[in-house]
């Protein structure tokens, strides 16, 4: 035949079952083995899939020989691919040095990211055919940046990997294939018949097979979702202007015509099959006509007729949020499979489809995934991706438990549930009480206290904490060496075996190792590199891996990506996500050439992954039924509506003479009954009333007997708290990682004040004072505070109030000396059955035989108001001091009490007895206390708290935001 024999299938047909179906019809009246004759190359895997089981329908049958585009098979004369790795790896060697020369060249984006877009750029110049020459020839003139003049400077040198004795990658092996291909068939025509099916010719390489089969006699090309019903003048506006529009859907045809000197009217149905809905593939076509001819809706959008007809079988979900469209999008799928109907959900947002998959799973439904579940998501890829994050640094607590928690350590020994009840207790521990970073030598006193359970284990986890400490910048090989030493002994735990362990049995761990061998094979290629990238190759290694998981899935219910539309033949189609920047996605930005300079260089320009997503939004639209969702908002922002989605409403609202407005009501009411339907999922099932303010009256012997002066503030202004803490002996968990906070801080200021204090000599000279208070605030923090940055700030606060202080010591040393620092004491009230406890900052002895008492303030200083009210502390230790409360003094009377400020200012304000006395203050505590052990007394929940904005650790508890202040308390007998 003199005309190429090019073929296609419109929107909305199960293309592989018509591709089968026009197969055998043509092989009708030949033998059996005529079928044999045939090689059959198609796009995706999943398309050879459905072919397959298409074949199969028609029971036994001689097969076509199927394969993919981009299997070729062997040929002599083309050497085989290096490992994609082994290119990646040379590649960031070479970006490493470019960036140590030009370190804000996309700072952000790291080592392996810049190589792994240096990669795609060469193996799409492989794709099309362009050379370094055509990249040399390119006019970066002084209108360009200094940025894309030395990016293009940087290419030149990776000129020798397009050298002809140069090792091939994959796509330059598959451009040579090709080559060779068309060679061979020029020569000597296969006597096969060819047929390439499914592909749009998007690759410059594929284009040309196809190009190099539509010229053989026996060749045919079957092209999917081609719009026949496109008229020429749309065609011929396609690539009228400077910039062709490759984000139309059917550009990519337009422009493999151009290539085959044909016109879109050459091409023939490939089977006498009609859409399933003409005038929704009418409408849609309309909707994304090109920009240029968007006036054509005017004038052709009242010749579509009733528009309720076209969109009759369409649903538009817009939920408020993305948790609602998964839920609505759940129910769609569980209503398919109730009426006996197939469905798939297409959407690129792997997110959306991650939680669709959790709501089906209520009604025990497992969809069948594409796409799989991210490597890096895995259990071995979040091991192996913990242990690199956690190398060359101090281990954090946070680091060590979230290693030690992991579901695969400590497998391989015999006592994982040992190893998980003393990890319990050994972050019990830490939190309470540190240190930080913990240590050997931390864990080995801790082991101490009970040597007999905790000596073995504590003993293997020793010998893995020092092995995190890498050198900072080794070959490749050395840090991949250790990561693997690390994860085994974690993996085979105390006295264990990493054959034992769980480590590489499932999936998962197969695909896992098979990644790392890949990386063994070919780290001789990688040079050296910092820990940090190699963290981050690690990490982009694994996110790059999926895994498949062998599973009883549901035949009815599959998840596909985009690309996968073609090869989709379900009764419901659901198009999920269709936001911008999701459907169709933000083409990713190209640190080394700008748009010009593609352009120029016939590279790919980004509308071109926006046309193909347009072609499979188009394929897909046209199923029988079609659900199209998307959330106005997401965990950030409004949202905005794909620009498909918008094209297609925008129309349908203007076509008001055809109902395009109850077009449009319908659509939207039929989504909104899923979303209601899923909503109705989510409603409690029971009315649960809102709790009332708590008051709980336990009983009397079980209150607590026994106080600190500090409580008695807490006491007076939520008694809840101490309600929840001594009755219900409920304490606020500590951090798993301690923070340098206002508490800490606090803290460490005391101690350095006790020791300052304590050392005191009788007679210092100021200077000296000085010296020696920076001197013990440096040993302390050295030693308590494991934060430099937290150190550096804390010694230069103090040191500005240094001289203050100082002078304010030597000020107070002079009416009387220290008798009393940080040391306990207590007090029985002589009306109740109660003791008061206080451990003073510090309380001095005077001359005339009274004490003076001293607490230091890290943080503010109470008012007079505050004293008068609730902040009893000095005046109760007064009161204590008269009692005898401290065996030390005997019984004393107070003639001052002074908060002393350890803030910015370092303030110093005496307590002021004249609002209140210290025995007003003692007799006020007297009813207090004999007022809560009175058994209708209730621990009322903030009852007079300082601000309505104050929190407390036992909010939650109280249920609070149920219940508001102004409410009376209810008390509850017996709690």
């Amino acid at each position: 035949m003199s005309a190429p024999q090019i073929f296609a299938l419109p929107p909305g047909v199960d293309f592989p079952k018509e591709l089968v179906a026009g197969l055998i019809a043509r092989q009708k009246g030949q033998p059996p083995e005529a079928m044999a004759r045939i090689r059959l190359y198609l796009n995706s895997g999943r398309m050879v899939r459905r072919v397959q089981q298409e074949f199969d329908r028609f029971g036994t049958l001689i097969l076509p020989r199927i394969s993919l585009t981009t299997d070729l098979g062997q040929i002599s004369d083309v050497p085989a691919a290096i490992p994609p790795l082994r290119r990646r790896l040379e590649l960031a060697q070479l970006v490493e040095g470019f960036v140590a020369r030009l370190p804000d060249f996309e700072a952000a984006v790291g080592i392996f990211g810049l190589a792994d877009s240096l990669a795609k750029l060469m193996a799409e110049m492989q794709s099309e055919g362009v050379s370094i020459d055509d990249i040399e020839a390119l006019d970066v003139d002084e209108t360009h940046a200094e940025h894309w003049r030395a990016s293009l400077g940087f290419i030149r040198i990776v000129a020798r990997y397009f050298d002809q004795g140069a090792d091939l990658d994959s796509d330059a092996r598959y451009r040579k294939l090709v080559e060779a291909l068309g060679q061979r068939w020029a020569v000597e025509q296969p006597e096969e018949s060819i047929i390439i099916a499914g592909s749009t010719g998007s690759r410059g390489t594929t284009a040309d097979l196809m190009q190099i089969v539509a010229a053989l006699p026996n060749g045919q090309i079957v092209l999917p979702g081609f719009d026949f019903s496109t008229p020429p003048r749309v065609w011929n506006s396609l690539d009228s202007g400077a910039i062709p529009i490759e984000d139309h859907p059917q550009y990519r045809f337009r422009a493999l015509c151009e290539r085959l000197k044909i016109s879109p009217a050459d091409i023939a149905p490939w089977t006498a099959v009609r859409p399933v809905d003409p005038a929704r593939n009418a409408l849609v076509s309309l909707a994304l006509r090109p920009a240029p001819v968007t006036d054509q809706w005017m004038s052709e959008g009242p010749k579509l007729g009733e528009v309720g007809r076209a969109c009759e079988g369409i649903a538009l979900i817009e939920a408020p949020d993305p948790r609602s469209e998964a839920n609505a999008i759940a129910v769609v799928l569980r209503d398919a499979l109730e009426q006996g109907l197939s469905a798939a959900l297409i959407s690129p947002d792997r997110l959306l489809t991650r939680r669709v998959a959790a709501a089906l799973d209520r009604w025990g439904i497992r969809p069948d995934d594409s796409a799989g579940e991210p490597l890096h998501q895995t259990a071995p890829g979040r091991l192996v991706r913990h242990v690199a994050a956690a190398m060359g640094r101090p281990l954090t607590i946070e680091a060590l438990l979230i290693l030690l928690k992991h579901p695969l350590v400590a497998t391989g020994s015999a006592i994982r549930g040992d190893h998980l009840r003393l990890t319990r207790d050994l972050e019990l521990h830490l939190r309470r009480y540190g240190p930080a970073f913990p240590t050997p030598a931390a864990l080995t006193k801790w082991a101490d206290k009970r040597p007999e359970d905790r000596s073995d284990w504590t003993a293997w986890l020793a010998t893995i904490l020092p092995l995190f400490d890498q050198p900072p910048i080794a070959p490749l090989s050395v840090h991949l060496e250790a990561q693997l030493d690390l994860v085994s002994r974690l993996c085979s735990g105390p006295n264990g075996q990493i054959e034992a362990s769980e480590l590489w049995l499932d999936e998962g761990g197969a695909e896992c190792r098979s990644i790392m061998q890949q990386l063994q094979d070919e780290a001789g290629f990688g040079g050296e590199i910092s820990l940090s990238d190699f963290a981050d190759l690690l990490s982009q290694l694994l996110k790059g891996g999926m895994v498949r998981r062998a599973q009883i899935v549901h035949p009815k219910i599959s998840i596909l990506g985009t690309l996968e539309a073609r090869a989709q033949g379900a009764d419901r189609v659901i198009l999920a996500g269709l936001n911008e920047g999701v459907w169709p996605a933000v083409p990713a930005p190209d640190p080394w050439l700008s748009r010009k300079m593609r352009l120029e260089a016939g590279l790919l320009l980004p509308e071109r992954q926006i046309g193909l997503s347009a072609h499979d939004f188009q394929q897909a639209i046209a199923a029988p039924g079609v659900v199209l969702s998307r959330a106005r908002r997401d965990a950030e922002a409004e949202t905005i509506p794909s620009r498909w989605l918008n094209r297609i409403t925008n129309l349908i609202a203007g076509l008001k003479a055809n109902g395009g407005e109850e077009a449009l009501k319908d659509m939207r009411a039929r989504g909104d009954r899923w979303l209601e339907m899923a909503q109705r999922l989510e409603e409690r099932r029971e009315d649960v009333p809102p709790a009332k303010r708590p008051s709980p009256r336990p009983p009397v012997e079980a209150r607590p007997r026994e106080l600190p002066v500090t409580a008695i503030k807490t006491l007076i202004r939520n008694p809840y708290e101490i309600y929840a803490q001594r009755v219900l002996r409920l304490r606020k968990l500590d951090p798993v990682q301690a923070q340098p906070d206002a508490r800490m801080r606090g803290m460490t200021l005391h101690k350095i004040v006790e020791l300052y204090v304590r050392g005191q000599p009788e007679v210092e000279e100021p200077a000296a004072g000085v010296t020696r208070l920076m001197g013990i605030a440096e040993h302390v923090l050295a030693e308590d505070i494991p934060f430099p940055s937290a150190q550096r700030l804390w010694l230069a606060r103090l040191r500005r109030i240094a001289n203050v202080f100082v002078a304010g010591e030597a000020e107070r040393r002079h009416r009387g000396a220290p008798v009393i620092v940080e040391e306990k004491g207590s007090v029985s009230l002589q009306n109740a059955n109660f003791i008061l406890t206080a451990k003073p900052d510090r309380i001095d002895m005077c001359d005339d035989g009274t004490v003076q008492i001293y607490d230091y303030k890290s943080g503010q200083i109470p008012t007079d108001k505050q004293i008068a009210h609730y902040d009893k502390q000095l005046l109760l230790e007064a009161a204590m001091a008269a009692r005898g409360a401290f065996s030390q003094i005997g019984p004393r009377e107070t003639s001052g009490m002074t908060y002393i400020g350890l803030g910015a200012d370092a303030k110093v304000q005496a307590v002021n007895e004249t609002l209140e006395t210290v025995e007003q203050a003692w007799a006020k505590l007297g009813k207090l206390i004999a007022r809560y052990f009175q058994p209708e007394q209730g621990y009322t929940a903030r009852r007079a708290m300082m601000k309505s904005s104050d929190a407390s650790d036992y909010d939650h508890l109280s249920r609070l935001g149920e219940w508001e202040l102004s409410d009376l308390p209810e008390g509850e007998e017996g709690t």
